[in-house]
């Protein structure tokens, strides 16, 4: 798996005219090698003369039994005179890194590494990122099937009087125990007037009767995580509420029947922002459609009424619109598709977006 990544980076590389590159990103570490440090836990180094992980004693058994064999592992707790020594000995001269290496870091490797040219590589990793293959594809299956477990374990316990923080809480704890990692992020509850705020995140508020309730919620399970809202009703609420629900719904159903192998970014936007503005509620349309998931929360691609960039087979894009009335309430619909060449699966389709009353 790792290789075949590593040999695409390697053609990427040839391509852009760079002898090789330091990565020292989490995620496109572990994407490229398995290894599972963060940030300032070590570093990778891809030349044409091979991948060497480096990094301490800490992740040297781990690393030993997860890496491709023609991995080299280099265990090191100078990672940076390391690196240098590996471009050097191999006479690399054009060496790229990651746009999002810390200066600190860049102005170290930058006095050790003897290279004609050190210079930023804007997104090469994260584009080969957003097309996943099939053992990402079912971790994101599993990543949902996990999150929509726990959120039906927990709404039929959900009553008038519960704060968001407790529902918050009791969501995590039911995701964990169904083999859910951690939390992708701090998971928004926002009920009544809150649910305007698109990040509310969880409160010590209760929730009550006559309110929308907005939850937003994804787990990370072997890697790669989910990322899902829902809203629903504490009861009866007023027909501007119900409104507002029936409008997302729609203009999030007609997105996702929309995605295809080829539809451009802008497209996807277009189609459902109109219709929300059509309806009435355009600037209470505030962010953008959606985003690309897999190991990290927010990948790309994104959909964006700015973007003209085509989706293509097995990207997963989160399709999420939502209608934010201050002082009133909101609403969000968000599930996570995967592109197909002529449409789309919806991982998270057994969770409805018809709205639920409790």
């Amino acid at each position: 798996m790792y290789q075949e990544r590593v040999t695409k980076l390697k053609k990427l590389l040839q391509m852009s005219e760079l002898d090789g590159i330091i990565i020292t990103n989490g995620d496109n570490m572990r994407y490229l090698s398995g290894f599972l440090g963060g940030e300032g836990d070590g570093l990778v180094v891809v030349s044409q003369a091979g991948v060497s992980v480096i990094t301490d004693a800490r992740y040297e058994e781990e690393l030993g039994q997860s890496m491709d064999d023609n991995a080299t592992l280099i265990i090191t707790r100078n990672y940076y005179q390391t690196a240098a020594d590996i471009i050097e000995k191999q006479n690399l001269q054009r060496v790229g890194f990651e746009d999002d290496l810390p200066f600190k870091i860049f102005d170290l490797l930058d006095e050790l590494i003897v290279a004609e040219e050190f210079l930023p590589v804007p997104g090469i990793i994260e584009a080969m990122r957003e097309i996943k293959d099939i053992n990402e594809l079912k971790a994101l299956q599993k990543a949902c099937d996990i999150s929509i477990a726990a959120f039906n374990a927990i709404l039929p316990k959900i009553k008038p009087g519960m704060t968001e923080l407790e529902i918050s809480n009791e969501l995590d704890y039911e995701a964990r125990k169904r083999g859910a990692q951690k939390a992708s992020f701090d998971t928004i509850v926002a009920s009544g007037w809150r649910g305007a705020l698109p990040h509310g995140l969880a409160s010590n508020k209760p929730i009550a009767t006559g309110e929308l309730v907005t939850i937003d919620f994804g787990y990370f399970v072997d890697g790669y995580t989910s990322d899902i809202t829902r809203t629903f009703a504490v009861g009866a609420i007023s027909a501007e509420l119900e409104e507002i629900y029936e409008i997302v719904r729609v203009a999030q159903k007609l997105v996702v029947e929309s995605v295809f192998n080829g539809v451009p970014s802008s497209e996807l936007d277009r189609i459902g922002r109109d219709y929300i503005t059509k309806a009435g509620y355009g600037k209470e349309f505030n962010h953008g459609m959606g985003h690309g998931i897999g190991l990290a929360i927010h990948e790309g691609p994104n959909i964006s009424r700015s973007l003209t960039d085509e989706m293509v087979t097995n990207n997963l894009l989160t399709i999420e619109p939502g209608i934010y009335l201050p002082n009133i309430g909101g609403v969000r619909i968000e599930d996570d598709i995967i592109v197909t060449e002529n449409g789309y699966i919806n991982l998270t389709a057994d969770l409805t977006t018809e709205l639920i009353h409790i």
